[in-house]
């Protein structure tokens, strides 16, 4: 049977797996007192869709269309996020709101070539909680300690718990400068112990299969070899690559998107539980 021409059965599993996974991701809470939150790190190219990523979460955790993070709708070789943001999702209304504890960490792109985009060291400070909320990021210098935006006594809260590096699968070629930036960011974090995944972004602008049907998305030959081509190259396993579509055009919340997304969130909070558990 085609993906795209499920009885109706399938369609209600891939509905209930979609509420599993939304309450697994909605009552998560870390065990460790000193840590609120999760944190998960978002960098990768620029055009990679670590915003639009965000407000897709946004969407999904809270049932309703939000913005909680600007991102530009132009393509652009030059990142639109420049500061160091922490994005938090919220919980309820008036005054019984309160925050998820769950949160993600916006950072300028990676760009081809030196003095252009975040720096790889500026990313290794903020995978060991060392980059203070709102630092704007200086693309020809990494942040020094003599820096006002330098946390030099970082806490347990402050670390980065998972690290996500974004991939657009309708990019036709990643730099090579930036494929070694990336390798050299993974092996950070593997010397620190965090988990490092990766989300394979714009899919259905990729395929023409999967536009017509996102459920195709596990069929698709161009997206596997990318992921696998992706793999390769950087070396994260292809069971921790999750190919995802963000939240653009619709004005309404899609079953299909959301399980895509829902999918990668609940690993990404099994990853980061299991690594707040040896902190």
């Amino acid at each position: 049977i085609m993906l795209n021409e499920q009885k109706p059965t399938d369609s209600l599993c891939v509905l209930r797996q979609k509420q599993q996974n939304l309450q697994y991701v909605q009552e998560y809470k870390p065990e460790k007192d000193d840590i609120r939150y999760l944190r998960v790190l978002l960098y990768g190219p620029v055009g990679s869709g670590k915003s639009s990523f965000i407000n897709s979460v946004s969407n999904v955790i809270r049932g309703r269309m939000t913005v909680p993070a600007w991102a530009s709708t132009m393509t652009s070789d030059q990142s639109f996020t420049k500061k160091y943001e922490t994005h938090k999702f919220i919980k309820g209304r008036g005054t019984t709101k309160t925050f998820y504890p769950l949160v993600f960490n916006d950072i300028m792109g990676l760009e081809d070539g030196t003095d252009k985009g975040v720096h790889a060291d500026d990313i290794k400070l903020a995978l060991r909680g060392h980059v203070r909320e709102s630092y704007k990021f200086n693309p020809v210098a990494p942040l020094s300690q003599d820096d006002p935006g330098y946390n030099p006594t970082p806490s347990a809260d402050d670390k980065v718990h998972v690290l996500v590096c974004m991939m657009s699968a309708n990019t036709h070629q990643i730099k090579p400068s930036i494929l070694e930036k990336v390798k050299s960011i993974r092996e950070t974090a593997s010397d620190l112990g965090i988990p490092h995944m990766a989300m394979m972004t714009h899919i259905d602008e990729a395929c023409g299969e999967i536009e017509k049907d996102l459920r195709n998305v596990y069929k698709s030959k161009y997206v596997r070899k990318k992921m696998k081509d992706f793999s390769a190259a950087v070396g994260i396993p292809m069971n921790c690559i999750f190919p995802v579509k963000n939240y653009s055009e619709e004005i309404s919340l899609n079953d299909d998107i959301d399980s895509l997304i829902l999918s990668a969130l609940r690993t990404m909070v099994d990853f980061g539980d299991d690594f707040i558990e040896k902190i």
